[in-house]
């Protein structure tokens, strides 16, 4: 993606409620995975890896560690003389200030933003779910079905179709129905919250939606319905590969539990496309003469002197000689002390 013709919206202020104690403290893009990771690394990491120079990254929700996680870009290659990666959190004009009030609204308050930049495309992405996705593939099929907007769609399990955003098509993939969180769904195709707009045709219904009284200022609820009343072209891309949704406890469990399957989608060890995040500079992790390691992530600074098997231990953890850990998520700074022994479950940051 050359001169500047996209510019990608990344939506991370959610709060992520269905989380739990994961998210009291941080933003759900903040909570860690995957051993060394935090979720928005996967959304920035698909960003640069697709030659996208300019992102704008919107927090709101405790942003303390997020910002300080992403700081300046560096990490993704984004600390740039010219272009690179913006903070963008809610501010107060001599309109007054408030919250953002939805995903639109989000956007539309940053209108300057994009109009600085003058994209040709702007692409919105949501900085809470797991995947790799080249979006130079999602550009290609928008420019060549002549599209206002393209909404990236995955099929998903049909119990968990109503909490998504359904899209119905014709043969040529072209919207003809879009029901946002439906009770009873006519289809499992979902949409995964990634959108490639036309900035023109974004714009006015940006601005349209901003003076609506009874909007919701949401993509799913207004905006995209608007357009489609309205015949715009809309059209699906069928994305096929992994991607994972970590909105409960027990879905960021499966998806660090994919990890350790040999067989898993997301290979995190694809040289082709790295997942990169903040280093944190931590020495190497030590197993010593009576640790027993199975099928298992371990990360920088953890110590285990007991059994490990089929788990992800983040940094600095100490899993004490006698300690058993067992198909668990165990986070940064925790202690497995010595005759513990811990199966199926999360331990949270700094537990002993």
């Amino acid at each position: 993606m050359v001169e500047n013709k996209v510019v990608a919206m990344l939506l991370a202020g959610g709060q992520g409620s269905r989380l739990k104690a994961l998210t009291r403290k941080i933003a759900k893009p903040a909570v860690p995975f995957g051993g060394k990771y935090r979720i928005i690394d996967f959304a920035l990491s698909n960003a640069t890896n697709s030659g996208i120079s300019d992102i704008g990254i919107l927090t709101q929700y405790k942003p303390y560690q997020l910002n300080t996680h992403i700081g300046i870009g560096q990490a993704w290659d984004y600390d740039r003389n010219v272009g690179g990666l913006r903070l963008l959190s809610p501010f107060t004009s001599e309109d007054g200030g408030r919250w953002y009030t939805g995903t639109a609204n989000a956007i539309f308050e940053n209108i300057d933003y994009l109009d600085e930049l003058n994209p040709q495309y702007v692409l919105i992405l949501s900085g809470d779910h797991i995947y790799k996705m080249d979006y130079r593939q999602l550009l290609k099929e928008h420019k060549e079905k002549n599209a206002d907007v393209t909404i990236s769609v995955i099929e998903v399990p049909w119990e968990e179709a109503s909490r998504f955003g359904i899209v119905n098509t014709d043969e040529e993939m072209k919207i003809v129905e879009f029901d946002e969180k439906p009770k009873n769904p006519k289809n499992n195709m979902a949409s995964m919250g990634i959108y490639m707009f036309n900035w023109g045709e974004l714009r006015k219904y940006l601005i349209k939606d901003s003076k609506d009284p009874d909007s919701e200022h949401d993509f799913g609820k207004n905006v995209l319905p608007s357009m489609l009343k309205d015949g715009k072209r809309m059209y699906a891309w069928h994305f096929k590969g992994y991607w994972k949704d970590v909105g409960t406890v027990r879905s960021y469990w499966e998806a660090n539990m994919d990890l350790i399957d040999p067989d898993n989608e997301l290979d995190m060890y694809d040289k082709d496309w790295r997942i990169f995040t903040r280093n944190r500079n931590l020495p190497p992790h030590y197993l010593s003469t009576s640790s027993k390691v199975k099928n298992s992530l371990i990360n920088e600074g953890c110590i285990v002197r007991g059994e490990v098997t089929n788990s992800v231990l983040f940094s600095d953890i100490l899993i004490e000689k006698g300690a058993r850990v067992n198909n668990t998520v165990v986070l940064s700074n925790s202690t497995v002390e010595a005759g513990a022994e811990v199966n199926n479950a999360i331990i949270l940051e700094g537990v002993t």
